[in-house]
């Protein structure tokens, strides 16, 4: 057959691939007047200029192609009996772009018989608005979703006489109105709006379209009432107002002349009224979702009438009472998703749920729900998505659930068990899971190695349960987001289990009893954002689990916390369906144990706080610039504060209390404008405390630095507070030859803090020579028997600094130990020194600490005479 007879050639969804050149024989076939090249791959081809020999088409189709590049307009406008053009790309291929507004115009003035235009997803950026104005009046179906448009969208395309479709969702900086007037004999069947910036009131004359059949607002910025002309559109079979600024309540009644509706979608900022009765009926209903529309009272039971029901989203509501039984059996051949999420839910868990073999989905999280689980639940073979959340929920798993058994049969991809009290072994999830949280119950004994089956988990969070035993090494063969194990009873060390190219972002192994050495394999973590080891120590001892230095070549690996572009406006596992890890997330952070509901992917922390690590903080600590928070607290770490730390220009909170650390505080520290709260207290830092304005708000964050002077500390820097000189070789001598003038004796004590010091009358005369200026005060026990003094606190040891009165007095005691347990004897004869200085750390170390005298014992703690802080630092002792 002659090409010259080809007027029609459908080569749609036909697997076509490769590129489709200018030379093709297609071009050839100059008689053809209709084209469909729709849902083929010609990845990377563009749309050839070729096309416009082909004067003859009305039809052209090549949308869902993989067409990509700059689209010929000035060819394609030589096609001037089109009548319907669609080159649209699909969602997840291909990349079309309008370039030049004048080439549209021209493009748009020549079609003058178009009727059906669809140009979805092309990027229409630089193409001016004032060019639709110009579209023929024959139009019935203008489409162009997603297409980057910009601002204001010319209303008198709405009075276009034929138009039926006009769709323009997915526009986020598109502006419009609707008509107000003059909006009665539009033909339209079709408006769609979604996700763009049109506003204003919704008119009433919108109860005038008649014909209309499908109607989406959603996510726009319109306010006002909902018209209740919206009940005359009787064949609408679509209505979408979620997620607008619409006001006032509305009648449900109101929609219950719109028996053809199959999709209703009403969400936040409004409040629905239901009706009482049960007249109200959809017969024809398939999705519904009243998501935060403010119900109140029972379940609905007007939906008892809507069998074909396939998506129920009552979320968000304050819905209380019991979850009915009926429903299972009236959708027991329908319903695949049920979303009673955050409302007051009472009772137990129906059996009649079971009867809904079709469910993929079902979320009762949030609610009061209590009893145990059905054991019927995990014969439902197509759920994907398991959410029973922070109920009210006890006793064990029924064994299908237990040990993945039933559900593992299926695809179940998120399990969330958390914030119940569930008791028993740990539940094994399907080998599908891919989030999988239990956290916040009662669940007990060894992480079972079957966990590990579940291969494609990204999210893993056992916490706050009473796990025992050592973390399992088949951890190992995850490839998790986010692992978090802490507040359990686990032992042992952490295992070797971060290979090269996971994926970690959070690890969360505190409050647990680990010990040992922090894993090289940490290193491996190049995409942590949280990594939290604290308080892994048993209550009421201090072993010496997590010694060694600070693992400074392993947060040298962490890309992640490196990177400042971070985004700040996405969440962490936010997972679409339901369940969110960052609704779990906690940390130690401006001196609290806070927990985030939500933690921005910028948010990145270290917290190593209440261990044993030792060393100094290096320089490479700067490099962490994505750091929100940083907590080093109560370890041993010593050597200066590190200047690089000036460089973390997005740091929030800053905790590095109680360790040793010395020298002066840096600079730049000071210059952290995002710096909200500090912790430097009880170090060895010494010198003037920086100025700035945000450091003159930290009143006590510096405390235990006997050394530091300057404001905001009570202590002003000046010359009687320089460092003492440092001390001559003849002195040095005389020091270290004199070393009997002061005696200890340690006895163990266990929990407790005991002190006592002993010094004799040598040791007296000694010192008095060298330093004049102190005020020493001796006096002898009159009944001459050596006495003893103890202090037992009954707070947590007050923690000073080792060697702080080393230049003052010659005294080289280290007060830390001491406080920690430690009992010393009195001599008969035995003073107290103290440095005619306002010492604010004694006053704080003798806080709340209890006296106990024997009857022949004494204490002198004298500074001066009339010194006000020696009342405040003996107030309480007795």
């Amino acid at each position: 057959m002659s090409k010259d007879y080809v007027i029609g050639f459908d080569l749609s969804c036909s697997w076509l691939r490769g590129a489709l050149h200018s030379n093709s024989t297609l071009f050839s076939l100059r008689n053809l007047q209709r084209l469909n090249l729709a849902g083929n791959n010609f990845a990377g081809s563009q749309i050839s200029s070729r096309f416009g020999i082909l004067t003859r088409l009305a039809h052209l189709n090549l949308s869902c192609s993989s067409f990509s590049g700059i689209i010929p307009l000035e060819m394609i406008s030589r096609l001037s009996s089109l009548i319907s053009l669609d080159i649209s790309v699909s969602s997840y291929s291909g990349n079309l772009t309008m370039e030049e507004d004048r080439s549209f115009r021209r493009f748009i003035s020549n079609l003058t018989q178009l009727r059906e235009l669809a140009l979805d997803r092309v990027d229409m950026s630089r193409i001016s608005l004032t060019s639709f104005t110009n579209l023929s009046s024959t139009l019935t179906s203008l489409s162009l979703v997603g297409c980057s448009l910009q601002g204001t969208f010319p209303i008198n395309i709405f009075h276009l006489p034929n138009l039926g479709i006009l769709s323009l969702s997915s526009n986020n900086d598109l502006t419009g109105t609707l008509p107000q007037t003059n909006w009665s004999s539009s033909p339209l069947v079709l408006l769609s709006l979604s996700l763009t910036k049109f506003h204003g009131p919704i008119p009433d004359s919108v109860g005038n379209l008649t014909s209309l059949e499908f109607l989406d607002l959603q996510d726009g910025e319109f306010t006002g009432s909902v018209p209740p002309t919206l009940g005359n559109l009787d064949r609408l079979s679509y209505l979408g107002l979620g997620a607008i600024n619409l006001s006032g309540t509305v009648d449900f009644d109101k929609f219950a002349r719109l028996k053809n509706l199959e999709y209703l979608y009403l969400s936040e900022n409004l409040s629905v009224m239901l009706p009482n009765t049960g007249n109200c009926s959809f017969p024809k209903l398939k999705y519904l979702t009243l998501r935060g529309v403010n119900l109140t009272s029972t379940f609905p039971y007007f939906l008892s009438s809507s069998p074909e029901l396939k998506w129920l989203d009552l979320s968000e509501n304050k819905i209380s009472g019991p979850i009915p039984e009926w429903f299972g059996r009236v959708w027991s051949n329908t319903l695949s998703y049920l979303d009673l999420f955050y409302n007051n839910f009472t009772g137990e868990i129906p059996f009649s749920i079971c009867q809904l073999t079709p469910l993929t989905y079902l979320s009762l999280s949030n609610n009061r729900l209590n009893g145990t689980i059905p054991r019927c639940l995990g014969n439902l073979s197509n759920l994907y998505y398991l959410l029973l959340g922070d109920n009210l929920l006890q006793g064990p798993l029924p064994r299908s659930l237990a040990n993945g058994t039933s559900l593992g049969n299926s695809h179940v991809e998120l399990v969330d068990l958390a914030n119940n009290n569930f008791d028993g072994p740990l539940p094994i999830p399907p080998p599908s899971v891919q989030f999988y949280s239990i956290a916040n119950n009662k669940f007990s004994g060894d992480i079972l190695h079957q966990l590990c089956n579940a291969t494609l988990l990204d999210v893993v969070n056992l916490s706050n349960n009473s796990f025992t035993g050592s973390i399992p090494h088949c951890l190992i063969n995850l490839n998790a987001s986010a692992l978090d194990l802490r507040a359990n009873k686990l032992a042992g060390q952490i295992p070797d289990i971060f290979f090269s190219g996971n994926n970690l972002r959070t690890i969360r192994l505190s409050q647990n009893r680990l010990e040992g050495t922090v894993p090289r394999s940490l290193a491996n973590c190049k995409n942590l954002e949280v990594l939290d080891l604290g308080e892994n120590e048993l209550e009421d001892r201090f072993p010496y689990w997590f010694y060694g230095n600070l693992p400074a070549k392993y947060i040298a690996n962490f890309i992640a916390m490196k990177d400042e572009s971070r985004s700040v406006s996405q969440y962490m596992w936010t997972y679409e369906d339901g369940a969110s890890y960052q609704d779990s997330v906690t940390v130690v952070m401006k001196g609290s144990t806070i927990e985030l509901e939500r933690i921005l992917t910028a948010f990145t922390t270290i917290d190593l706080s209440g261990n044993l690590f030792g060393g100094d903080i290096l320089e490479l600590i700067g490099d962490l610039k994505a750091l929100k928070g940083l907590n080093l607290s109560h370890n041993n770490l010593t050597g200066n504060i590190p200047p690089s730390i000036g460089n973390l220009t997005n740091l929030e909170w800053l905790d590095l209390s109680s360790n040793k650390l010395d020298g002066r505080i840096p600079r730049g520290l000071a210059d952290l404008t995002m710096l909200a709260w500090l912790n430097l207290s009880d170090n060895q830092l010494v010198g003037p405390a920086p100025r700035s304005t945000q450091f003159d708000t930290f009143s006590h964050s510096f405390d235990g630095n006997p050394g530091l002077c300057g404001h905001p500390l009570p202590k002003a820097c000046g010359t009687d507070d320089q460092p003492w000189p440092p001390t001559s070789p003849g002195e040095r001598e005389e020091e270290t030859g004199s070393g009997h003038w002061i005696e200890w004796r340690a006895v163990p004590m266990g929990y407790g803090c005991g002190l006592a010091l002993g010094i004799s009358a040598c040791g007296h005369r000694f010192l008095a020579r060298i330093y004049p200026q102190l005020t020493l005060v001796f006096l002898e026990d009159q009944g001459g028997a050596s006495g003893s003094l103890t202090y037992a606190s009954s707070l947590s040891v007050v923690k000073l600094i080792d060697g702080v009165l080393t230049h003052h007095v010659l005294l080289k005691m280290d007060l830390s130990r001491a406080l920690k347990g430690v009992q010393r004897n009195l001599l008969e004869k035995t003073f107290l020194l103290l440095l005619k200085t306002d010492f604010a750390w004694l006053s704080r170390a003798l806080k709340g600490v209890q006296c106990i005298l024997s009857e022949k014992s004494f204490v002198i703690l004298v500074l001066k005479m009339g010194s006000p802080w020696l009342s405040r630092a003996l107030k309480g002792l007795h």
